[in-house]
């Protein structure tokens, strides 16, 4: 599936909105950024690279070239655009259980939007306005968000313990060597394939 480049899954949704309801859904996003604690509950995620969302007036659709007839839309559209690690009904609900005002805020709005709980019409609006992904290129497949943090921790702690026992005698030497290596237990896992989540997401493929 192009949607998934190892441990990744990239997820782009467009829902129409009205176009006279576009302005509103600028603001909230402007306030939002106002007012970080909107989405405080996604800094707990930490299974999200990014998530962003975007609103293109109907007008505003690109026109590449002068002899592309301009489109005629009845309604603006939310892009929203994440990349995230673990399935898809994983970053779903767990989006739906962090943030479930901040989504219904968002997306209030959007036509037929069918609040985020309970979770089936939510997953159902989703599927049905999600566009699969052609393309997906990830640098590192195997490192999940938390595998990149583990890696800067480690980074960081190494190059301070260079700094401070490069010329320190064998015994000390060792002794902070095996105290570095207890602190950052956390932080020395291996980068693996991702696991099979359920035995339904291994028959359908996912």
């Amino acid at each position: 599936m192009s949607n998934i480049a190892g441990k990744a899954y990239a997820m782009n949704v467009i829902t129409p909105i009205r176009w006279y309801m576009g302005w509103l859904n600028k603001f909230i996003f402007w306030i939002a950024l106002k007012i970080p604690s909107t989405l405080k509950g996604l800094v707990t995620l930490s299974l999200i690279h990014y998530a962003r969302w975007v609103i293109i007036d109907r007008t505003r659709f690109p026109h590449v070239h002068e002899n592309q007839p301009r489109e005629k839309l009845h309604y603006s559209y939310m892009l929203f655009f994440s990349n995230f690690n673990g399935s898809w009904d994983q970053y779903v609900d767990s989006f739906t259980f962090a943030i479930p005002s901040g989504l219904d805020l968002f997306w209030k709005w959007n036509v037929r939007y069918p609040k985020s709980v309970p979770l089936t019409p939510f997953h159902t609006y989703i599927k049905y306005n999600q566009i699969q992904t052609d393309h997906y290129y990830s640098a590192y497949p195997l490192a999940a968000a938390n595998d990149i943090k583990a890696a800067k921790r480690l980074k960081a702690a190494l190059t301070e313990f260079d700094r401070k026992c490069r010329d320190a005698p064998p015994d000390l030497f060792l002794k902070r060597y095996n105290a570095l290596l207890r602190a950052l237990q956390n932080d020395l896992g291996d980068m693996r394939p991702t696991p099979i989540v359920s035995l339904a997401a291994q028959a359908r493929g996912d």
